[in-house]
């Protein structure tokens, strides 16, 4: 039979000898299935990666899946990439790789650089293309002001499957278009600066959420085409929103369509499962210490900033890749060549891959999720760190919500998991999580994590959002999260939207509004979040009553905030309170307000007395509400015409505080 696939390439010499040294970080240019025009003549273009097969052929509804017919060459030069040109085919067409190893195996593999797959089950690749007429000009101009370390960063967390469904038809998704519909005017009155997506990359098992990718180059066709995909994020920045992506370069499943065994041989994955198993997700493990998947991957990644305009990745599970000994007993790991449990194949592909991103996209925020000590995630490469843009807090995270559940009546022997986080705060830039880890697999709603009564657990879970938004750092909040879902959250269905008929839910709702607000507006809260010189404890060491207070700093003196947390459910009646400077301090946020379904107690403006406090000249009495957070700001019209007479004075009383001061300064990160 006469093989109807003619010789074509897209590759140049150079373009191979890149990819053979995992330096070619644009292979989604050449690799897959390309529309194209030879001459007069439209068809595709095919090649894939496949060095140890004997053939390769693609097979579609266009030949009846016939495997004798179309069958791929393989380049001259040992790269291990067969290709060629297929006539009277285009954008639509349904195909697989037929792949005949040398011992005589048949696969057939979905394209690892497909643009759009089937929908799941059905596992075939489709003829693609990501050309879109983006009309998000603007905010790619000026997205470095939104992604800036200096400015704030407020991320929604949500699964595009689960967000939201037709509530007349409850089983079924919706779309990327109708969420955008939907989505786009509630983040905005949220407020939150950023959308994270949970992976959007095509995967075959819709309850991993999206984290056993099989389609590394592919917006899952669940939810609809590449352009839907693209349609959401240009609503999302037309209206000023930036938008995350997660993205999982740590591990694939072992479907039998998929990289698994791409060849026959190991391809993608070590061979050996002590390197190449992952035990705790059943998954398989890249090979980072071979250069083609290096360029794979690093690929993969500017793929979804450059044709997706992505503002950032959230790369997951980087404590995996780190550690070679992670979830593994002894005898179940390889040490490396120096007989250590460091990763250094994973450490060098993340370093080359961090470098590569922000050389190409300087604008936008590459996000670890690590969870160990490892030091330097988020510092420059140059000075030996792995060059992400920021890191996960997960010690925050798991402190913090440990203490939050714990009966107010036994919080003052634990006082020091709110503190702690303080000693390190400023040795990453990093980011603090509430992400859906936490309300899954029986660990329950974030609003069911809190002891108490109703009025307790939310007045709780105020308390605990105030305390994000105020602490050091960037935020995270999973959907759900911000009107108090009480239910789990479960992929099969529909956030519980019509809790916001309900006080307490409306309640939630508008002080996250007003959080969002306040991070967006006060620069004391986001200009100097990644160093020490942004935060000063004014009381961090009430245990006994379970108060602590700090001062959150900008670039100006004006822009300074006092925060004041009473983390029982008692009125604290007069308690004096140090203060950074004199002058008028009126309360710009009140946890405990009525219209957050608080109790209502009120703490009016007051004005700082010249008594020495908490190792401060000035000071005031404060009613501190119950399970509550204030955020008091210098009046700066009443205080202009004071100022000068203020500064003359010696403070009238000296009193040191009894109570015991910890410290949060550390040395600079930078």
């Amino acid at each position: 039979m006469q093989n109807a696939v003619e010789v074509y390439s897209l590759f140049s010499d150079f373009d191979i000898s890149l990819f053979r040294a995992g330096k070619h970080y644009k292979l989604y240019e050449k690799f897959g299935s390309h529309e194209l025009v030879d001459g007069d003549r439209a068809g595709t273009y095919f090649a894939v990666w496949a060095p140890n097969a004997a053939s390769v052929s693609v097979v579609g509804n266009f030949n009846g899946w016939n495997p004798y017919s179309h069958n791929l060459y393989v380049r001259w030069d040992g790269s291990g990439i067969w290709e060629g040109f297929i006539p009277g085919i285009g954008i639509g067409e349904l195909y697989k790789y037929r792949i005949r190893s040398f011992q005589g195996e048949t696969l057939e593999k979905g394209d690892p650089f497909a643009l759009q797959w089937e929908v799941p089950p059905r596992t075939a690749s489709i003829v693609s293309t990501t050309w879109y007429d983006w009309q998000d000009a603007e905010w790619m101009q000026t997205r470095h002001t939104h992604n800036a370390l200096d400015r704030p960063m407020a991320v929604y967390e949500m699964h595009i499957g689960s967000w939201m469904r037709d509530p007349a038809d409850p089983q079924r998704l919706m779309g990327y278009r109708e969420v955008a519909d939907k989505l786009v005017p509630y983040i905005k009155e949220a407020g939150f600066t950023h959308v994270e997506l949970l992976p959007v990359m095509e995967h075959p098992y819709y309850p991993s959420w999206g984290y056993q990718v099989t389609g590394y180059f592919a917006a899952s066709s669940r939810y609809g085409s590449p352009q839907d995909l693209m349609f959401l994020i240009e609503q999302l920045h037309q209206h000023g929103i930036g938008v995350l992506l997660d993205w999982v370069p740590s591990h694939f499943p072992g479907d039998a369509h998929g990289l698994y065994r791409f060849d026959g041989t190991h391809l993608y994955e070590h061979e050996d499962p002590r390197q190449g198993y992952h035990p705790d997700w059943g998954s398989y493990i890249f090979n980072y210490g071979r250069n083609e998947v290096r360029s794979f991957l690093i690929s993969n990644a500017l793929f979804w900033l450059d044709r997706y305009h992505a503002d950032g990745l959230r790369v997951d599970a980087v404590a995996s890749m780190l550690y070679l000994d992670y979830s593994r007993k002894a005898g179940e790991w390889i040490p490396n060549e120096y007989g250590g449990r460091e990763n250094l194949q994973a450490i060098g592909f993340l370093k080359d891959m961090n470098e590569a991103v922000y050389r190409h996209f300087p604008d936008v925020q590459m996000i670890a999720e690590e969870s160990t000590s490892w030091p330097g995630v988020s510092r420059p490469t140059s000075g030996g760190g792995l060059g992400f843009g920021m890191k996960w807090m997960m010690g925050w995270m798991h402190d913090t919500l440990q203490y939050f559940a714990r009966d107010p009546l036994y919080r003052q022997h634990h006082h020091g998991q709110l503190t702690f986080s303080l000693l390190y705060a400023f040795h990453e830039n990093f980011m603090l999580p509430l992400s859906h880890d936490e309300v899954v697999h029986g660990k329950g709603a974030l609003v069911s994590k809190m002891p108490g009564d109703e009025w307790q657990r939310f007045a709780n879970l105020r308390a605990l959002f105030l305390y994000m938004y105020t602490h050091p750092g960037t935020k995270l909040l999973f959907m759900g999260a911000e009107f108090g879902q009480t239910a789990e959250w479960n992929h099969n269905q529909s956030l519980d939207w019509h809790l916001l008929q309900y006080g307490p839910h409306q309640g939630i709702s508008q002080f996250v509004k007003a959080l969002n607000q306040a991070y967006r507006t006060e620069p004391a809260l986001y200009e100097r979040s990644f160093e020490p010189e942004g935060f000063e404890w004014i009381e961090g060491g009430d245990a006994r009553n379970s108060v602590m207070a700090y001062a959150r700093k900008g670039m100006r003196l004006e822009d300074d905030l006092l925060v004041i947390l009473n983390l029982t459910p008692m009125v604290h009646h007069g308690y004096r309170c140090g203060l950074p400077a004199p002058g008028e301090w009126e309360v710009l946020l009140n946890s405990d307000e009525e219209l957050y379904y608080g109790s209502g107690v009120q703490q009016s403006a007051v004005q700082a007395e010249p008594i020495r406090w908490m190792n401060k000249d000035w000071s005031a009495l404060l009613t501190l509400p119950p399970l509550a957070g204030l955020v008091l700001k210098r009046s700066l019209a009443k205080n202009a015409r004071t100022e000068v007479q203020q500064s003359d004075k010696e403070p009238l009383i000296k009193k040191p505080s009894s109570k015991r001061r910890v410290s949060g300064k550390k040395p600079a990160n930078k």
